[in-house]
């Protein structure tokens, strides 16, 4: 159940905050910052690449190189495919996951390694076999990690990650807002010097701007009424998110916030683009799960029964391609099922505001859920 006076009350909020959550929603701006001085200070800028890379793979632990490698594929478009290294091994554990480089990557590709750890043995032994095979390695971690040394030592490309002096005190969630900004935005700045996406520097101070001005607007000091990402976190408050997302950013954002409520507060969610979210999830909102589905009972025992759990969409929407927009027909949809619905647009702005816009508001919410429900 959903501690909604927990909300707007600062003080318990902070008290909540053991794993530094909100600071790290809150300060999403000042580690894009100081991710840009640590890759100026690493030499990206001073990178001279001879053409694009063929391809682009991925390789970390967790949410925090599925988030990247999902974010950079979508910026990236068809111009050179983004590939994910997903781990083996027999535990989630930094000494268990293994990762394999595909037979074809060689001296034209690139790897890029993220982690919030940087103990991982595995993706040590990964810049290895990279070296051997003439690929190209840059890898973002904590600095004085395992890795570094394993990085520094093959002559590769090691840029610190952004950290702050909490991140020590209880183990990092790779869906944590801060974790993905200060793995994220390093790539950027490499990436645009290979030209495969648009991030100059004046796109990526927009970045950490547009996130200070929702940590403004989102912040715990904010009341609920209005505060965007209260607000959604107390809609979601016993129903399942179905997340359905049109345009470009929307996607990768919304797939991201679906994570972040699992991982974050344990809190179920299904995603999927418009306009096929509409077929997909058509059946979802007729079935017990919609509103209509169980009647309230006036008999019912409303202390000893908890409510039943139903659905609510939430609409993520950036600048549909075309101009051809499947938001009516999901508004449609919803209510022919009396199911509510929750709906964020960003403000104009370049493909990378839009985008650290919808996740930063959802990255919030999704702190404010786990928060406000004792996760």
């Amino acid at each position: 159940m959903l501690d909604e006076s927990l909300l707007d009350t600062p003080e318990r909020l902070t008290e909540a905050d053991h794993r530094g959550l909100l600071r790290g929603a809150a300060e999403a701006g000042a580690r894009v910052r100081t991710a840009v001085r640590h890759a100026a200070e690493a030499g990206v800028g001073n990178l001279k690449p001879d053409g694009r890379p063929r391809a682009v793979l991925i390789a970390g632990p967790g949410a925090a190189a599925t988030h990247a490698a999902d974010l950079l594929g979508t910026l990236a478009g068809a111009g050179s495919p983004v590939t994910r290294l997903a781990p083996t091994g027999v535990a989630p554990a930094a000494g268990a996951l293994r990762w394999e480089l595909p037979g074809w990557a060689g001296s034209v590709d690139l790897l890029l390694i993220t982690t919030p750890d940087g103990t991982e043995p595995g993706l040590s032994l990964l810049a290895e076999q990279a070296y051997r095979r003439g690929c190209t390695v840059v890898a973002v971690a904590p600095a004085g990690s395992p890795l570094s040394e394993s990085v520094n030592a093959s002559h590769s490309l090691f840029i610190p990650m952004a950290t702050a002096p909490y991140d020590q005190d209880e183990p990092l969630a790779g869906a944590a807002p801060g974790v993905l900004w200060a793995l994220l935005t390093p790539l950027l700045v490499l990436l645009d010097r290979t030209a495969l996406l648009d991030a100059p520097p004046e796109a990526v101070e927009k970045i950490a701007d547009r996130l200070d001005r929702i940590a403004e607007r989102c912040g715990p000091a904010i009341v609920t009424y209005s505060n965007p990402a209260k607000t959604l976190a107390a809609e979601l408050a016993d129903s399942l998110p179905v997340i359905w997302t049109e345009g470009t950013s929307a996607g990768p954002a919304g797939r991201r916030f679906a994570a972040a409520l699992a991982e974050l507060s344990g809190t179920p969610a299904v995603v999927a683009d418009l306009p096929e979210a509409l077929a997909a999830h058509s059946a979802l909102l007729a079935g017990r799960l919609a509103a209509g589905a169980d009647p309230d009972d006036f008999f019912r025992d409303r202390v000893e029964e908890a409510p039943a759990l139903h659905a609510r969409v939430v609409l993520l929407r950036d600048r549909p391609s075309g101009g051809l927009t499947a938001a009516p027909n999901a508004r449609e949809l919803a209510l022919s099922h009396d199911t509510p619905m929750s709906e964020l647009e960003p403000e104009a702005g370049g493909e990378l505001e839009t985008l650290a816009e919808l996740i930063a508001i959802t990255d919030f919410a999704a702190v404010y859920l786990a928060l406000a429900s004792g996760a």
